[in-house]
């Protein structure tokens, strides 16, 4: 059975027992990886301080479920704008498949927080206490002596550490960072309902990153299955040159002076260092692999090590299958355009919406159960609620309804004008009274129109109720 084979009946975290085997990659080095550094540093920088970043005296990030309130860089958003939400997932959705249908996981290596927070944060943590690849392996083969204890007690401790202050950043995200900042003033005592419910997120975040790790990105996470009905032989991803490195006599070690291509042996010289570094444990050079994050830590290995045996680099990069089989170029395919298509025409609709979004949402109903009254001078009388939602980051001063279907009066059960805190909302009773004359059904639409000094900010639409003989 050759190594392909081998490579279908299992994944390169299991040993042939079927056991989990543990994976320990090679610190990596080179320009990829530099790159993905400072990607990984503006994204930790963001999502920490995103939460304590205020616009308007709005969080710039909030998403309180059960208060329900969220605001969107520092905009405000409510329950009744989750149509909103829905379009914007979508564009999500196609935008990360478009993405990866033409260049793999790229956002698995890249912008993944599980990708960030495990290479970027606890792994380097863990080469400054442990070591690199080597050091780790023979020291957990060793006993437990004073210096394994002292090196394992202070990364666990320090993982800890880490994933309780990850879990309040996204608590920071949920009750908003002046709630979070209260309770860590109060003590953890007064919120027993909030810290209990932390601490097991922060148990989570340590099992994660100190336990289950690569195992994320392989079980637990369902974009890795997507490749399969998402990539093509025109996608781009981290891919090993087979041709170039395999040749018609294979791998073979490196002999110094030889000629590789007289000898018709591949530029590849089966120095595993592409294995060793793989956070997922894989053999890139097995092809395409639903483990394979595209973190390119490969790339940067491999091409230091053909720049130290003086072979060109690129036995392992960025290519689609047709570049590495037919030398084809990169290809904006009908599918492509499709998926272009989809998120450019969602893109736009959804910009209309936040252009068309009102400042103010208005709710009028009718009081349910009640029916229509007759004044004494003899106008009808229905009675009505209503809810005003004020989506600004200022206050709506003298708000007050008029009625604009109609010739007719609205008498408010309370003020006639009143305001609305920014982000805030009001509910109210009114009545509105018309003349007979004007109704032309039993059931007649009306229109009320919102008014914030002399100024429109929104219509309501709902229905007055008026005698049968009106029919």
């Amino acid at each position: 059975m050759d190594n392909q084979e081998k490579f279908r009946d299992s994944i390169g975290t299991l040993d042939q027992e079927g056991k989990r085997s543990w994976v320990y990659p090679k610190k990596p080095h080179g320009i990829f990886y530099k790159y993905r550094k400072y990607v990984s540093y503006f994204l930790l920088l963001f999502l920490f301080a995103a939460p304590f970043i205020k616009i308007n005296g709005h969080q710039f990030l909030l998403f309180n479920i059960l208060e329900r309130k969220f605001n969107i860089f520092g905009f405000p958003f409510w329950p009744q704008d989750f149509y909103l939400f829905v379009i914007a997932l979508l564009i999500g959705v196609i935008f990360i498949a478009l993405f990866t249908v033409a260049f793999g996981r790229i956002f698995c290596g890249w912008i993944c927080p599980q990708t960030i927070f495990m290479e970027m944060v606890f792994r380097r943590i863990e080469y400054a206490i442990e070591g690199d690849r080597g050091k780790q392996i023979r020291l957990d083969k060793a006993p437990w002596n004073k210096d394994k204890i002292l090196k394992k007690g202070t990364k666990w401790t320090i993982f800890a550490i880490i994933s309780f202050l990850i879990a309040n950043v996204f608590l920071a995200y949920l009750i908003s960072s002046d709630e979070l900042i209260k309770y860590i003033t109060n003590g953890p005592a007064s919120h027993l309902g909030t810290f209990i419910p932390l601490l097991i997120f922060t148990a989570v975040f340590y099992f994660v990153f100190a336990w289950f790790r690569e195992q994320v990105c392989i079980i637990a996470c369902p974009y890795g299955r997507l490749q399969g009905v998402l990539l093509d032989e025109k996608s781009i991803v981290v891919a090993y040159d087979h041709k170039r490195g395999e040749r018609e006599e294979g791998r073979q070690r490196f002999r110094k002076n030889q000629d590789r291509a007289a000898a018709g042996v591949g530029d590849c010289i089966d120095c595993s260092q592409c294995v060793h570094v793989c956070p997922t444990g894989i053999d890139i050079r097995n092809g395409t692999q639903l483990e394979c994050v595209n973190c390119t830590a490969c790339i940067d290995v491999c091409d230091s090590i053909m720049e130290s045996v003086n072979l060109p680099k690129g036995l392992i990069r960025y290519a689609s299958e047709n570049n590495i089989e037919k030398k084809a170029k990169f290809q904006f395919t009908p599918r492509l355009k499709g998926y272009t298509a989809v998120l450019v025409i969602l893109t736009g609709f959804l910009i209309g919406l936040l252009l068309i979004r009102s400042d103010v949402e208005a709710k009028v109903l009718r009081l349910p159960g009640q029916l229509y009254e007759l004044k004494d001078n003899g106008h009808i009388s229905n009675v009505y609620t209503f809810k005003l939602l004020n989506k600004t980051n200022t206050v709506m001063d003298s708000v007050h309804f008029k009625l604009a279907s109609m010739p007719g009066e609205i008498k408010m059960v309370k003020k006639d004008y009143f305001s609305i805190g920014e982000s805030g909302m009001a509910k109210g009773t009114f009545f509105i009274e018309v003349d007979p004359s004007q109704l032309t059904d039993s059931n007649n639409e009306i229109e009320i129109e919102v008014y914030s000094k002399d100024r429109i900010i929104d219509r309501a639409t709902t229905n007055f109720m008026g005698p049968q003989t009106f029919r």
